[in-house]
């Protein structure tokens, strides 16, 4: 069945990224599992962020960190957490993106409001996903990512040829290349040292002529610099969001939106003052 939609527009405020807002609908994602897992609780934040100024809202029902005990969870059940939620955040009126690996997944939520994919596996794991973002004509976000950190890889040299990969998925496909978004994946198949090299080195990924998006917030290289538990890498996550900004980053995506939205504005007005 193809399902074809209106093309939104990714959001572009003037002077900065757009900051996506983090939801997990989750009993065990690694910063807010638990907390958001109830429907009720779960709109309740999306309403929340959008209040603190969130231009997209990020969503997912799967546990995809890259470390300790999270569950795989089906498509049925991943569906059955995001069904009473999507359509209610979709009418708060700020795109939705659906976090997801899995197409059946992603083109059902298409159906219930969501209007972004986001995918963690960048096109590669499930082969029918770039046929998703092809029919629906929704932005795509393609994350690099591995099955295991290697200390020893160049992990620039590696996210470059994933991403080559991903782009020639999407092509095959009929993915509008103006239709996808790169995400260089920190904290993903990454030492914390591959995460700040990555941090460091962002505007290598210019190169590829496409918006890219980064998503640093609380994450576990802020601990290997400052150890601190998740909820307490707030300063460390708006350092990393900040060197994004500067890098040229698109989108940031954040737990804490009231205090990235607030860095990024007096970030831009010094930038402007210049």
């Amino acid at each position: 069945m193809t399902l074809t939609l209106p093309k939104p527009a990714l959001p572009k405020p003037k002077g900065r990224p757009a900051v996506m807002g983090v939801v997990n609908v989750t009993p065990d994602s690694f910063s807010d599992g638990g907390q958001f897992h109830a429907p009720e609780r779960a709109i309740a934040r999306v309403a929340e962020l959008i209040a603190q100024g969130a231009d997209i809202i990020d969503i997912g029902a799967e546990s995809t960190r890259p470390y300790g005990d999270a569950q795989a969870v089906d498509a049925d059940e991943e569906m059955a957490r995001l069904a009473p939620v999507l359509p209610e955040a979709a009418r708060l009126g700020v795109p939705i993106s659906i976090d997801t690996m899995k197409a059946s997944v992603a083109r059902w939520a298409i159906g219930q409001g969501a209007t972004i994919l986001n995918d963690v596996w960048g096109l590669q794991r499930d082969p029918d996903m770039a046929r998703v973002a092809a029919e629906t004509g929704a932005p795509i976000i393609v994350m690099h990512n591995r099955d295991a950190a290697d200390p020893a890889i160049d992990i620039m040299a590696d996210i470059d040829a994933f991403f080559a990969r991903s782009l020639a998925i999407a092509a095959r496909a009929g993915v509008a290349r103006e239709r996808i978004v790169l995400d260089p994946g920190v904290g993903f198949g990454k030492t914390p040292a591959q995460s700040i090299e990555t941090l460091a080195r962002l505007e290598r990924l210019r190169a590829f002529g496409l918006p890219f998006l980064v998503g640093a917030s609380r994450k576990r290289f802020i601990a290997s610099v400052s150890p601190a538990p998740p909820d307490k890498r707030i300063g460390g996550s708006i350092a990393a969001h900040i060197v994004a900004m500067q890098a040229g980053a698109a989108i940031v995506r954040a737990h804490d939106v009231a205090e990235t939205l607030q860095a990024m504005k007096v970030a831009a007005a010094i930038r402007e003052a210049r």
